[in-house]
């Protein structure tokens, strides 16, 4: 477990460090409440153990900090607070700071012991929450049949990145795309043919989109959607074509197909660069409209093509 103590006597942090390194733990050390508040965003501890009284910014201000921290992370971690104060006010005054518990000085080495053992249990448990939650976030997130992004995800993210774009104005784009003359497969080939197609394609479009902060999502039925961020319209294009090459040499066999004699795809490709104080919902209704007019026009110029929104 990793201990931040806050607490600025040399001697109390000499004798307080040696109790913890003793239990078997880590400890990172902070000279005053500004620094604890850094150090709580730098070192990610698992227990802050902070003195009420220190220069710069009390205990008390660097806990408020650092639980408003928490909360936008939506994370938790235990303050316990250190003082020779003990009236039952200064520990109410604490504990309504964001404080879990509460330790008077001199700081006994086996009480601290029991409440490093507490504590480590909570962490240990903190721990296994947030891996269950992360696994329910990727249930929840992934299309069950081709494993990549589903619409839900893709709505999210889609809001997220216009909103970036606002702040930054860096240039982001969207693909709309989808399998050409999909329902003649599915009808002739059945929709066990039709479901492994749909997940051939969609793990082609992954691989074929490798930059980590680009989303590929299964818009719904036949239809992708691929979110570029920080992509002008240009490099867009480009992705776009690699992924139609992609999916063309699957070479995957489609005889009632009007496009080829196998699967193809078409794509619709739109870029924004918004401004500061645009209207974020309108920003995203008009790149969508935007990338499926573009798809749109791919399909009546024949299919298997890479558009561009006008």
């Amino acid at each position: 477990m990793k201990v931040l103590l806050a607490e600025d006597s040399r001697t109390n942090q000499i004798m307080i460090r040696a109790y913890i390194e003793e239990a078997g733990h880590e400890i990172v050390v902070a000279e005053n409440g500004q620094q604890a508040v850094e150090m709580f965003v730098s070192e990610r501890p698992d227990l802050v153990l902070m003195d009420v009284i220190m220069p710069i910014k009390d205990g008390i201000e660097a806990a408020i900090e650092i639980r408003q921290i928490s909360e936008q992370e939506q994370d938790w971690i235990p303050i316990v607070f250190l003082s020779a104060m003990s009236k039952s006010k200064d520990i109410e005054r604490a504990i309504d700071a964001g404080g879990d518990d509460y330790l008077t000085k001199p700081i006994d080495a086996i009480v601290l012991n029991a409440k490093l053992r507490a504590m480590q249990r909570i962490a240990e448990m903190r721990t296994q929450l947030q891996k269950a939650n992360h696994e329910l976030r990727m249930i929840a997130v992934k299309d069950g049949l081709t494993g990549i992004s589903n619409r839900r995800y893709f709505d999210e993210s889609l809001v997220k990145e216009v909103k970036r774009t606002t702040r930054s104005q860096s240039p982001l784009s969207l693909i709309i795309c989808d399998i050409d003359y999909f329902k003649p497969y599915n009808d002739n080939y059945g929709h066990q043919a039709g479901d492994a197609c749909l997940k051939y394609v969609a793990r082609t479009m992954a691989k074929a989109s490798k930059r980590p902060g680009d989303v590929v999502a299964r818009y719904g039925g036949e239809e992708f959607g691929i979110i570029l961020p920080e992509t002008s319209l240009s490099g867009a294009l480009a992705i776009a074509e690699t992924v139609r090459v992609a999916v063309d040499d699957l070479a995957l066999t489609h005889d009632y197909s009007e496009a080829a004699d196998h699967i193809t795809i078409s794509l619709g490709v739109a870029s924004i660069q918004a401004e500061s104080g645009d209207d974020v919902k309108s920003v995203v209704h008009s790149l969508i409209k935007s990338a499926d007019g573009a798809l749109y026009e791919a399909k009546e110029l024949g299919r298997n093509k890479v558009v561009a929104a006008k």
